[in-house]
């Protein structure tokens, strides 16, 4: 089973971090279990997108930048759009950094105490960049599986524990709610999960795992069960914070010692491990992720171990440790980041439709014609979605 364990895992890692939790942890808190069926409907999203990034990467052996830049026979539009995912992505992930790390920190602050905390964001640094150094794609798949399994374990098991109402939970999971003041919650959910640079992650390290067509079926079978597993652990974190009283909560450190008055020192334990993995695994694939965009964009060398990829990677973790060490905080950065995520998500995922349906690059495995009418919702709900998130940024709502 284990051997068959794919780059899945690596994305299910990806988007449950400090921000997802965040997310979670104040819609649980504010509306109980009334947004479960966004978390729901976000992972039905990316499940679809991710299944056709990693196709995409294994019938054309390529990174998805590389398919986009190939694709476009308009030289400024090339250029614009090109530059567009690496403002959004390496930018982005540069600014974001620094909050990945941070998780990991206060897991580890809720298991060990403060006691030389602030040695802590090195430490994080250090075991990702060790992990990232190493270039053996096997060795992080290995490591991922590790850390979400227990990421998976701590949060449904602290879930379990707060014995919540299941009519309330199926009500809120399958009955589509938007309570009043919600909606920022909505897109805060949604723009957690549907993470742009996962698309791009999932199609460089699909084609890497996978290089024959007839293993498709496979790499479907594991992006379906990793993000589902990955949604289950939202659905967890929404499912804490529910049960707790909404003046006590403001993030995921207040959630982890929010449980313990209620639930004993066993489910702070189990949250602060929870925080640890969703931090440090979210710490290792931006970089990651960054560097993958870059080598694609400009056409590097397809090697972990190629320097120029690691330069990339070094400098978006060094930024993160840094800026948190030093108490820098890149709001303007991470405002331009939401901004161009917000812009680049709609924009690639037309392309990536136009692509999948291109029969001459995709053969026999272009979408069916429902897989099309779901993209076409997709498409519409991140229009919307993405329209309201940059607006809120730019203070216009």
């Amino acid at each position: 089973m284990f051997k068959k364990i794919g780059p899945g895992v690596l994305i299910a890692a990806a988007f449950i971090g400090p921000g997802t939790i965040t997310a979670c942890t104040l819609a649980g808190v504010q509306f109980q279990f009334a947004l479960l069926w966004t978390v729901l409907l976000s992972i039905i999203a990316t499940i679809v997108l991710q299944e056709m990034s990693m196709r995409v990467g294994i019938i054309s052996g390529k990174g998805l930048s590389e398919v986009i830049r190939d694709s476009i026979k308009n030289t400024w539009v090339k250029y614009f759009v090109l530059a567009m995912i690496l403002c959004a992505i390496v930018l982005g992930n540069t600014a974001y950094e620094a909050g990945n790390i941070s998780g990991a920190t206060l897991g580890l602050e809720v298991i060990f105490g403060g006691v030389g905390s602030s040695l802590y964001p090195l430490i994080i640094g250090f075991i990702a960049f060790c992990l990232l150094f190493l270039g053996s794609y096997k060795i992080l798949e290995r490591f991922f599986v590790g850390l979400v399994l227990v990421m998976s374990i701590s949060f449904v098991i602290t879930a379990l524990i707060t014995q919540p109402n299941i009519y309330d939970l199926l009500k809120g999971l399958f009955i589509p709610n938007i309570p009043k003041g919600g909606i920022l919650s909505i897109i805060a959910l949604v723009g957690t999960t549907v993470v742009p640079y996962n698309l791009f992650l999932h199609a460089s390290l699909a084609k890497q795992k996978w290089s024959e067509p007839k293993e498709i079926p496979e790499a479907r079978r594991d992006t379906v069960l990793s993000i589902s597993l990955g949604g289950m652990v939202s659905l967890a974190i929404i499912i804490c914070a529910a049960s707790i009283s909404k003046g006590t909560i403001e993030g995921a450190a207040d959630l982890a010692i929010g449980l313990e008055p209620l639930y004993g020192k066993s489910a702070t334990f189990l949250m602060g491990i929870g925080l640890f993995a969703a931090g440090i695994t979210s710490a290792i694939t931006a970089p990651l992720a960054a560097a993958y965009v870059v080598q694609s964009c400009f056409g590097w060398e397809k090697n972990l171990k190629e320097v120029k990829f690691r330069i990339v990677w070094m400098l978006v973790l060094i930024a993160g440790v840094v800026s948190l060490s030093t108490g820098i905080k890149p709001i303007v950065i991470i405002q331009i980041a939401q901004i161009s995520n917000g812009l680049l998500l709609p924009i690639i995922v037309v392309l990536l439709i136009g692509i999948v349906n291109k029969k001459s690059l995709m053969g026999n495995y272009v979408n069916s014609f429902w897989q099309n009418i779901l993209c076409g919702v997709i498409v519409l709900l991140i229009l919307v979605l993405a329209t309201k998130s940059i607006f809120e940024v730019i203070g216009l709502v």
